[in-house]
């Protein structure tokens, strides 16, 4: 899958984010917008030029949350803009505010997935995010035909969790550990693949860096 950063940035201050620390070594290499910014929001205006493979599959802003509250309406419709015209290619978006998906509702197009990170039912203290259940409840009610939940990286969940799934109807699920040794309050493995397994019995579910949790 590529990637394509228009907009950077995010204030969520997830525990586990990785793109933070990516986004301070390409600031150091004097790479823009992380040059200016930083890890702070950013339009990099420039790169709506990009042009984009027939067929592909891209990844919209995984340097940030395009969709958080502080990013401008303006920012996200001239993103829309642009990807409306790129027809034969599909884009997936992934954020922890999904809420903020209802606000542009005619704006989308066929070739849009709709991602929401979901990484547990319950509440853990490791992100300034949307709670879980204010996520779940967006999806669940987002009027969408392509929709896609990440569950990375997964946190220990009760098995409410698998219907909070399930209501949400997506085209796709991504279940992953976490990469980065946060030590995060992980389900042990087996109730990990238990989790896939129910799943997979209705939807199409990708298992990736799944591992025994670090305390096993």
């Amino acid at each position: 899958m590529d990637t394509w950063n228009p907009i950077t940035g995010c204030l969520h201050n997830c525990l586990y984010c990785w793109a933070r620390n990516y986004a301070e070594r390409l600031k150091i290499m004097g790479v823009e917008p992380y040059k200016t910014h930083g890890f702070k929001p950013a339009f990099a205006k420039w790169r709506l030029k990009k042009k984009f493979p027939k067929g592909g599959f891209v990844f919209v802003s995984d340097m940030g949350d395009m969709w958080g509250e502080w990013v401008p309406k303006e920012w996200i419709k001239k993103v829309l803009e642009t990807l409306r015209t790129k027809t034969e290619t599909s884009f997936l978006f992934l954020t922890k505010n999904p809420k903020r998906y209802h606000e542009f509702m005619g704006e989308f197009t066929e070739n849009m997935v709709l991602g929401a990170t979901i990484e547990t039912n319950r509440e853990y203290n490791v992100t300034k995010a949307p709670s879980p259940r204010e996520r779940y409840a967006a999806m669940k009610t987002l009027n969408w035909d392509h929709k896609a939940v990440v569950v990375e990286p997964i946190l220990d969940f009760d098995f409410e969790f698998i219907d909070w799934i399930k209501e949400i109807r997506p085209e796709i699920v991504y279940v992953g550990y976490d990469n980065y040794d946060n030590r995060l309050p992980e389900p042990r493995l087996r109730k990990a693949w238990k989790f896939v397994n129910e799943l997979r019995k209705t939807m199409d579910v990708e298992a990736r860096n799944m591992r025994r949790a670090w305390y096993e």
